[in-house]
């Protein structure tokens, strides 16, 4: 079956690989949708992020939704025909930290499209895959493909709107409003938050947060004190979600976050360097955010009970063969929040 399989920078090929026999716990599916993530992204333009590098050919790819063509001997619950979105996560279970909960922390952990470990966990950018009965979970006939390769990038922002705690009544600033930070919006309206605002450089992905509830959006390009008026009496906002990675929107929000906020670090990019004494002063929880566990299945639920909408977050669809087009459309934030690669 097709796959589009990473080389190198840049050498991304649609490739044939071989689908593996369906054991008793698992299921063949035929892939529909896929989301391309940053990390996706990194893989396409950059080889690979940090110390991470693209070593040997991998099949791309975490965000996936499609429809159950095989069920093995004891996959029990599943049946051929039912659409489900599917959990790139594959922890061990053994680990002491799987043992403790932590599954997002395991030390044997397999993650569809990662080039963490060699070999490589090859990814779920093809036309069909078998994975784990444990991974796939159940869409509604109410909720599309599209929105079931959603469930993914949900999961990290409910796992990282759970890391802030409670956030009932709580006035919340989102800093970078790509797919992450525009559903760290959605969940933390969903979490109860009273007031959220958020913050980037362009005008389209701050369009875009406001379509999923944001309550005001402020151009930092256009206007690099906007924050100034949320500094008054040590500052208004209880929670920080940092989602762009940059130190500047961290160390800029400083004035604006209230005594003893709290402050989910959760978008990834270089070293920072931190006012330690502004953290000690005003006695701020920095915190880190990482995947997520069994909130890829609350991600699910939500879905199926419309409870949220991704749907607005949804840009583009392209043809899986016409990747290098996808992809370079998913690097341009000036017109796309997320692309889809259409696997039918």
């Amino acid at each position: 079956m097709d796959a589009l399989v990473i080389h190198s920078a840049g050498d991304l090929r649609v490739e044939d690989v071989v689908t593996p026999e369906v054991l008793a716990h698992q299921l063949r599916v035929k892939v529909r949708y896929g989301g391309i993530c940053g990390s996706d992204l990194h893989y396409y333009q950059h080889g690979g992020f940090g110390t991470v590098r693209v070593k040997e050919p991998m099949v791309l790819g975490h965000e996936v939704a499609g429809v159950i063509e095989e069920v093995g001997s004891e996959a029990d619950g599943f049946a051929i025909g039912e659409r489900i979105a599917i959990s790139p996560s594959r922890p061990c279970g053994a680990c002491r930290f799987c043992q403790q909960g932590l599954q997002n922390h395991c030390l044997d952990m397999r993650y569809f499209g990662s080039a963490m470990r060699m070999p490589h966990v090859q990814g779920a950018f093809r036309r069909e895959i078998v994975v784990e009965a444990a991974q796939a979970f159940k869409l509604a006939n109410s909720v599309s493909d599209k929105e079931g390769a959603m469930a993914e990038p949900l999961a990290v922002a409910l796992h990282a709107v759970r890391r802030a705690g409670p956030l009932l009544g709580k006035k919340v600033l989102v800093t970078g409003c790509g797919p992450i930070g525009a559903l760290v919006v959605v969940a933390a309206r969903r979490a109860g938050a009273s007031t959220i605002v958020v913050t980037d450089m362009g005008d389209y992905p701050l369009r875009s947060a406001l379509k999923v509830g944001a309550d005001r959006a402020l151009n930092m390009a256009l206007q690099p004190d906007a924050l100034a008026e949320f500094a008054v009496d040590k500052g208004q906002f209880d929670v920080l979600f940092e989602a762009s990675g940059n130190e500047r929107a961290l160390r800029g929000a400083f004035d604006a976050l209230a005594p003893r906020g709290i402050i989910v670090q959760v978008g990834l990019g270089g070293e920072m360097t931190l006012p330690i004494n502004a953290i000690v002063a005003k006695e701020f929880d920095l915190r880190g955010t990482f995947r997520f566990h069994e909130e890829f299945g609350i991600a699910v639920e939500l879905l199926n009970k419309g409870l949220v909408d991704v749907k607005p977050l949804i840009s583009a669809t392209v043809p899986y063969r016409d990747a290098g087009r996808a992809f370079a459309l998913a690097a341009d934030r000036t017109q796309v929040m997320k692309v889809l690669l259409d696997f039918e």
